[in-house]
């Protein structure tokens, strides 16, 4: 009597294209965290050859259309509603923060992947990283905008006097 052997059968992790749409362009940011954004081509060249991505499959068909369309949420949805994605000039795109402008028909959309969406001690510490991301973000917009910078800048005008006595100050000698 002959027992069959049989190998174990190896799973690879699985993860949604949007998903590894995210984690490919994020993995861009982190290591070149001086480019304000990516050129599509750059993306999908990126995710083929990343070894911490190839170790789950190739790269699949549909990968280059979430970049172009589905995961980009400042262009109509064509059907994805994803807002994975910021397109910040025609054939460039960056990681999508909350506060930028998106098409009306993705609110709601996706931004970024659930943490069980994600290989289990592979990619987890990429969220955390986002949110640091999207926080350091949000506070050079704050400092880079010449308006916003202008903020509590007049406030010495009336240290001295009342604001009442500066205007009346001013009308002196009108009439």
């Amino acid at each position: 009597m002959t027992t069959a052997i049989t190998k174990p059968t190896i799973t690879k992790p699985t993860i949604k294209v949007a998903d590894e749409v995210w984690v490919a362009t994020l993995m861009l940011h982190q290591r070149h965290p001086e480019s304000r954004d990516f050129l599509i081509e750059e993306i999908v060249e990126f995710a083929g050859s990343a070894k911490e991505l190839r170790c789950m499959g190739p790269l699949r068909p549909g990968f280059y259309v979430h970049v172009v369309q589905h995961c980009v949420a400042n262009r109509p949805p064509n059907p994805g509603r994803y807002r994975m994605l910021f397109e910040t000039s025609p054939g460039r795109r960056r990681l999508f923060r909350q506060g930028d402008a998106y098409h009306p028909q993705r609110e709601g959309g996706k931004i970024s992947p659930k943490p069980e969406d994600l290989p289990e001690n592979w990619f987890r510490g990429l969220l955390s990283w986002y949110r640091g991301w999207c926080a350091k973000a949000a506070e050079r917009a704050v400092d880079d905008d010449p308006l916003l910078a202008l903020r509590g800048s007049g406030k010495d005008l009336w240290a001295d006097e009342h604001a009442d006595d500066y205007v009346r100050r001013l009308r002196e000698g009108w009439e």
